[in-house]
C-alpha cells in the first residue's frame, strides 16, 4: 500500500510541474524561478501603430480652496455658446456618469450611423454586394501513374501515364430578380499511353452560358429586398432590412445629440445656480460677520448686548454660514441635474457648488478640464409665463418623438422580416438553360507541323463553332415538413406583435411623462410667484430686525434667524426659478420639439461629388412611368421620405384627433401678446448683486450638427 502511494504522489508531482521533492533546489535556480514568475506575472500594455494625441497631461491645477481665488480670470458664455462649443467638440456623445469607463462599447459616438451602415455583415453595402460580378479561375497540374483492371477504361492498355492538366476561368452575376448568368471557360490537356488516341497529348476548349432562374424560392426583386443572399430563416440580409437597420441608428444618433444637448443644459443651469447660492450664502455670512463684529465689541466694552452666550450665538451662525460658503464654492461629488434623473430631460437639482459645476460643463464642451479660466454664464433664466395648449402639445409628441420614429423604424423592418420568411417557406425550383461551344486540337493555339488539319488547334476549332451544345432543365428541392422555415414564420409574427406593443407602451409612456411635465410648469410658476412672495417677506422681516435690534428693541436670536430665513429663501427662489425653466424645457423635450428649440439640427454628411454625378445620370431611370407595364410590379415602399407635420398617421388610424387639423401656437401669454416679467426684488440688505432682467425667450439658429457620411476618408 505505501508502495503504490509514493508512485501516486511522485505521478501528480510530475504532472503538475513541480520537482522531486527529495531533490534540492540551488538558491541560483530558485531566483530565476521567482524572476521568471515577475516578468510572466506583470501587467503589459499594448503597442498602438498609432499613438493617440492627448492633451490631458497639458492640465493646469485645477482651482481649488486653497489657490488663488481672488485672482481668476473669468469667461462669460452664453447657453448658445456651451451648446456650439459641445457640439463642436463632440465626436462622442458624453454625460455625466461613468459610461464611458464603466462599458465604452455601449457609448454613443457621431461614427455610429456610418459603423451600421458600413457593417460588412449586415450592412447596407454589404446586402448589395449579393450583386456583384464574381470572376473566379483555377490551375490543376496531375501526373497519373496507374495500374487499370480494365483495359477499356485505360484506352486499350492496363498501365496508364498520363498528363493531365485542367484551366478554369468563370464570371458570374446575379440580377436584381434573382436570376444567375454564368459565362466559363473549361480548358483541359491530356496526355497519356492510350494506343487508341490520334494525338499523344490532345487539348479540348469549351466555352458555355449558364443561366439559372428561379421561379419560386428566389424569385422576384422582393425576395432580394428582404431575404437576402440569406437563406437562413431569422438571418436576413436584404437591401431594405439592412437600410431599416441604418434608419435605425440614424434615430438613435438623434436620441444620443438631444439628450446630449439636455446634459449641457443642465451642467449650465447648475452652474448658473451654483453662483446664485454663493452670492446668497456670501452676503449671509458677511451679514452674519458684522453682526458677530459688533457683539464682539460690546462684549470687549463689557457693555449690555454683548454676553457670552450672545457673542457665541452669532460667532456659531458665521462660521454655519462659512460652512455653506466653502460647500458651495467647490462642490461635494454628489450627482447634480442630469438626463433621465427624475424626468427625461432631468429635473433640477442644484446640489453642486460653483467649482465642481464648472468642471461639467468643461467636461461635456470639450475644452480643457483646467486652464486658469473660470466659466461664468450670462444667460438669465426665463422669468415669464408661458402656456402650451394640450391638443397641440400631444399632437406634436406622436409625431417627433425619435424614440416612436425609431420603434416604427423596428416596426417596419419586422413587417419585412416577416415577408422574408414567408418567402423561405417556398420550394427551390430552378430552372437552368445553358449552351456550350467546344473546340478539339492537338494543340491550344498553335497548329502542329504534322497534325491534322481539322484539329490543328482547340481554340481555331472552337472558332468554328461546328461543335455546340445546349442543355435545358428544371431542379426541384422540396424540404419535407419544412419545420425550420414554419418556426421562422411564427418567430416573426411574434417578433412583429412585440414590437407593435411597445410602441403601444411607449406612447403610453409618453403621455404619462408629457402629462407630468405639463402640469409641471403650472406648478412651478406657481410655486415661483410663492416663494418670490416668500423672499419678499423674508427681505421685510429681516430689514425689520436689524432695525428693531439697533433700537434695542429685538434679541440678537431674532436677527440671526431672521438671516437664516433670508439666506434660505434666497437660494430657494433662485432653485423656484430654475425648476421653472427646467419644466419648460421638458415640455419641449417630451413633445419632440427640443431640437428645434435649441435651434439644434441634425442631418447625414454631405454627399460627395462621385455621389452627386451618379445622382444625376441616373436620375432619369429612377422616374417612374406614368402607366406602367402591366407586368411590372412597383417596388416595396419602406418609406416617403419626410413627411409635414399633421400629415402622417403611421400608428393613429384611430385616434381620435386623426383627421382634425391643428394650427394651434406653441406657446402664447395670458393677453397674446406680451410676457408678464417676474422681477427680482429691488433692494437686498444683504448686499447681494442683482441679475439682470430675465430673458423671455432664446435664440434659435444656434448650432448644426451633420454625422460623418459613411465613407470616411
Amino acid at each position: 500500500m505505501g508502495y503504490a502511494l509514493r508512485w501516486v504522489l511522485a505521478f501528480s508531482l510530475f504532472s503538475s510541474g513541480c520537482q522531486w521533492p527529495f531533490q534540492a533546489r540551488s538558491p541560483v535556480a530558485q531566483s530565476d524561478a521567482v524572476h521568471y514568475q515577475a516578468i510572466s506575472s506583470r501587467i503589459e500594455y499594448p503597442q498602438l501603430d498609432q499613438p493617440i494625441e492627448s492633451d490631458a497631461i497639458f492640465n493646469v491645477q485645477p482651482v481649488s480652496l486653497n489657490g488663488d481665488l481672488e485672482n481668476l480670470n473669468y469667461w462669460n458664455l452664453s447657453l448658445q455658446d456651451v451648446v456650439q462649443l459641445g457640439l463642436e467638440h463632440s465626436k462622442v456623445m458624453r454625460n455625466l456618469g461613468t459610461t464611458i469607463l464603466r462599458t465604452p462599447d455601449s457609448a454613443t459616438t457621431a461614427f455610429d450611423p456610418a459603423i451600421r451602415e458600413t457593417d460588412p455583415r449586415f450592412g447596407v453595402q454589404a446586402a448589395l454586394s449579393a450583386f456583384d460580378a464574381s470572376f473566379a479561375a483555377s490551375v490543376f497540374h496531375q501526373n497519373n501513374d496507374r495500374a487499370l483492371n480494365n483495359q477499356f477504361f485505360g484506352g486499350g492498355t492496363r498501365l496508364l501515364l498520363q498528363e493531365a492538366t485542367v484551366m478554369q476561368g468563370q464570371i458570374s452575376k446575379r440580377s436584381a430578380s434573382g436570376t444567375e448568368f454564368f459565362i466559363r471557360n473549361i480548358t483541359d490537356y491530356d496526355k497519356n499511353n492510350a494506343p487508341g488516341n490520334a494525338f499523344p497529348g490532345a487539348w479540348t476548349s469549351v466555352v458555355e452560358t449558364e443561366m439559372r432562374q428561379p421561379l419560386l424560392r428566389g424569385y422576384g426583386v422582393e425576395y432580394w429586398q428582404t431575404v437576402g443572399a440569406s437563406e437562413t430563416p431569422g438571418v436576413y440580409t436584404g437591401v431594405l432590412i439592412a437600410r431599416t437597420q441604418t434608419d435605425i441608428s440614424q434615430s438613435q444618433f438623434e436620441i444620443s445629440v438631444r439628450d446630449f444637448i439636455a446634459e449641457l443644459e443642465n451642467s449650465y443651469w447648475d452652474l448658473y445656480y451654483a453662483y446664485q447660492d454663493l452670492d446668497a450664502k456670501v452676503a449671509a455670512r458677511d451679514a452674519s460677520l458684522e453682526l458677530w463684529r459688533r457683539l464682539d465689541a460690546l462684549n470687549q466694552l463689557g457693555r449690555a448686548g454683548g454676553e457670552a452666550d450672545k457673542e457665541a450665538q452669532a460667532r456659531e451662525q458665521y462660521f454655519r454660514f462659512e460652512e455653506d460658503v466653502q460647500n458651495a464654492l467647490n462642490g461635494k461629488p454628489v450627482d447634480g441635474s442630469k438626463t433621465y434623473n427624475g424626468t427625461s430631460a432631468g429635473a433640477f437639482k442644484g446640489t453642486v457648488g460653483v467649482l465642481t459645476a464648472e468642471r461639467r460643463v468643461r467636461y461635456l464642451t470639450g475644452l480643457p478640464i483646467n486652464d486658469g479660466r473660470m466659466i461664468r454664464p450670462s444667460d438669465e433664466p426665463l422669468g415669464a409665463p408661458v402656456i402650451f395648449h394640450w391638443e397641440t402639445v400631444l399632437e406634436e409628441s406622436l409625431q417627433h418623438r425619435p424614440e416612436l420614429r425609431r420603434q416604427q423604424w423596428v416596426i417596419k423592418q419586422k413587417e419585412l422580416e416577416l415577408i422574408a420568411a414567408q418567402k423561405l417557406m417556398l420550394p427551390e425550383l430552378d430552372m437552368v438553360a445553358l449552351y456550350r461551344w467546344r473546340g478539339f486540337g492537338e494543340t491550344l493555339t498553335n497548329p502542329s507541323d504534322g497534325g491534322a488539319p481539322q484539329f490543328d488547334s482547340a481554340w481555331g476549332d472552337l472558332a468554328t463553332g461546328k461543335f455546340q451544345e445546349w442543355q435545358l432543365g428544371m431542379e426541384l428541392n422540396v424540404p419535407l415538413g419544412n419545420r425550420r422555415a414554419h418556426a421562422g414564420i411564427r418567430n416573426a409574427e411574434f417578433q412583429l406583435a412585440r414590437s407593435r406593443q411597445v410602441l403601444r407602451e411607449q406612447e403610453r409612456l409618453i403621455l404619462h411623462d408629457l402629462s407630468n411635465s405639463y402640469s409641471e410648469v403650472d406648478r412651478a410658476w406657481n410655486v415661483l410667484k410663492t416663494v418670490k412672495h416668500r423672499l419678499q417677506a423674508a427681505e421685510d422681516q429681516v430689514n425689520a430686525m436689524v432695525a428693531a435690534f439697533e433700537a434695542d428693541q429685538a434679541p440678537v436670536n431674532l436677527v440671526l434667524e431672521a438671516q437664516r430665513r433670508y439666506a434660505s429663501a434666497r437660494s430657494a427662489y433662485y432653485s423656484a426659478v430654475l425648476d421653472y425653466n427646467f419644466a419648460v424645457r421638458n415640455v419641449h423635450f417630451e413633445k419632440g420639439t427640443y431640437l428645434d428649440y435649441c435651434g439644434v439640427h441634425v442631418s447625414e454628411g454631405d454627399w460627395s461629388e462621385e455621389a452627386h454625378e451618379h445622382a444625376a445620370r441616373f436620375a432619369p431611370r429612377n422616374r417612374y412611368r406614368e402607366t406602367p407595364p402591366a407586368l411590372v410590379k412597383p417596388p416595396h415602399f419602406i418609406s416617403t421620405g419626410e413627411t409635414p407635420a399633421g400629415d402622417q398617421r403611421l400608428y393613429m388610424d384611430n385616434h381620435p384627433l386623426n383627421g382634425v387639423p391643428l394650427d394651434l401656437p406653441h406657446e402664447k401669454t395670458p393677453d397674446g401678446n406680451s410676457y408678464e416679467e417676474l422681477p427680482l426684488p429691488s433692494s437686498d440688505p444683504l448686499m447681494v448683486p442683482q441679475p439682470e432682467a430675465p430673458n423671455p425667450g432664446r435664440d434659435p439658429g444656434r448650432a448644426t450638427l451633420h454625422a460623418p457620411p459613411a465613407t470616411i476618408p
